[in-house]
């Protein structure tokens, strides 16, 4: 029998699949995401016309509470710190999906009479949810600076404290499907899957985390797709696994992009962003003035733009495209190479950009922009650092030999836009910076961009 709720449910999915569709191109990612939001407001209606609810009073106060919290967090948070509300967010869905699973076994006095798939899935969901929210905590703080960013391991144990965590949580889980009713055996579900994400993600070093958040992502997608088929809910099944494909299919993306595997990441990454690097190992670091670069690229036929972290962090990107603006008027061509994972999630430096109306056409993916640094008269690196670093083609005993990296190395005339001589966030030293083309403009990116700005004016 189709019901309106049953319409509604169809009308949701199909704006979550068509919001992600929006989300595969900067053009369209805005509207992708307000129609993904719709589509997921329609399901919530439908959810709340489910005869014999509950207690409206707690959905409303529920309600009241996560839009009071959500939406000023959203709207303060810098772009910069994005990644980290992504990993926290994230792992909220997750600890819900927890709580659900334990809330479903006291309802039921531990799945008494129910059928096999409910026990089945709802403790998957328990396990993958747990580990899921506690994990992304962990990813939080690391990226938040909170928790070290470098690998933290109990040595050679790490590995086996891991299976023994996990082994304990599905142990006590197969109890529970055997007829345990005793509400401390999924307690101890819980915690020793909240336990087993600790112990997971604090051995993966900080250059690793964006990878680490996307998979923990997937988790919390297929946790919810499991408990929506325990729940007899086809939105959270739905909605579920759309989250747990898409964050798969992008977790190996990223893991490409940086060429390592899932399973290397998750036994332990590299990388903690606290490392100093050496000043000059095999020469000299050269520094210039706001001046010289400034006549460097008004002389320029091509110039290509390197984001990373460093322009997020200053909020340097109104500034760079002041710039880019003023060498456009003067006939200098300017594109942006875009790395997938520059910053700490893909897309970070496109969404930085495009909030500075910088013309779509000139962001250019690594793959379309790597052939054009040997064209290039000046390759400009504002604040990037890994995704730059040609120890990746030359060095293997580099941690990050084979990563694929943009070639600015290839270009004519090289000037890096840095605070310091620090590592990037892999925590490794980068030739590129004594390379004999390269020159060095030290301070905060926005302050030496904007000095650039004023010395181009002056020409």
């Amino acid at each position: 029998m189709i019901t309106l709720r049953s319409v509604l449910y169809i009308l949701a999915f199909a704006l979550f699949i068509y919001g992600l569709m929006g989300l595969t191109g900067p053009r369209t990612a805005v509207r992708g995401n307000a129609i993904a939001a719709a589509g997921m407001a329609v399901a919530v209606v439908a959810t709340l016309l489910t005869p014999g609810l509950g207690n409206w009073g707690l959905i409303v106060l529920g309600l009241v509470l996560g839009t009071v919290i959500g939406v000023p967090a959203a709207r303060r948070v810098k772009m910069t710190a994005m990644p980290q509300m992504v990993a926290l967010f994230n792992g909220v869905g997750g600890g819900a999906v927890a709580l659900t699973a334990w809330v479903e076994f006291r309802e039921t006095t531990g799945f008494q009479g129910e059928p096999a798939f409910v026990p089945i899935s709802t403790l998957f969901a328990a396990i993958v949810g747990s580990i899921s929210f506690w994990g992304s905590l962990v990813a939080f703080g690391k990226l938040q600076e909170i928790v070290p960013g470098r690998p933290i391991t109990v040595g050679r144990l790490q590995m086996p404290l891991n299976v023994l965590l996990l082994a304990g949580a599905i142990a006590c889980a197969v109890a529970i499907g055997l007829g345990g009713t005793a509400e401390l055996l999924v307690v101890a579900v819980l915690v020793l899957a909240g336990l087993a994400g600790i112990a997971v993600v604090l051995p993966i070093g900080g250059a690793d985390m964006p990878v680490v958040v996307s998979l923990l992502n997937a988790f919390t997608g297929l946790s919810a797709a499991a408990a929506g088929l325990a729940l007899g809910n086809t939105a959270m099944i739905v909605a579920g696994m759309l989250v747990g494909a898409s964050g798969s299919i992008l977790t190996d993306q990223m893991a490409k992009a940086m060429n390592r595997s899932i399973p290397s990441i998750v036994a332990g990454g590299f990388g903690g962003g606290a490392a100093e690097a050496p000043a000059a190992t095999d020469g000299t670091v050269r520094s210039v003035s706001a001046a010289d670069v400034a006549i460097q690229l008004v002389y320029a036929g091509q110039v290509i733009v390197v984001p990373g972290y460093g322009m997020a962090v200053a909020q340097a990107q109104h500034a760079v495209q002041d710039m880019a603006k003023l060498l456009a008027d003067k006939g200098v061509s300017v594109d942006y190479a875009i790395h997938p994972v520059a910053g700490r999630m893909p897309g970070h430096m496109n969404v930085l950009l495009a909030e500075a109306d910088v013309p779509y056409e000139q962001l250019k993916e690594m793959d379309e922009i790597n052939d054009e640094f040997a064209r290039a008269d000046v390759a400009l690196v504002i604040g990037a650092n890994d995704v730059t670093n040609p120890a990746a083609r030359t060095d293997p005993n580099s941690p990050i030999y084979g990563m694929p990296i943009l070639n600015v190395d290839q270009a004519k005339a090289i000037v890096v836009l840095k605070r310091s001589m620090r590592a990037g966030f892999a925590g490794v030293d980068n030739p590129l910076y004594t390379d004999p083309k390269t020159t060095m403009l030290f301070g905060d990116a926005k302050a030496s961009v904007r000095e650039v700005v004023e010395e181009l004016k002056a020409l």
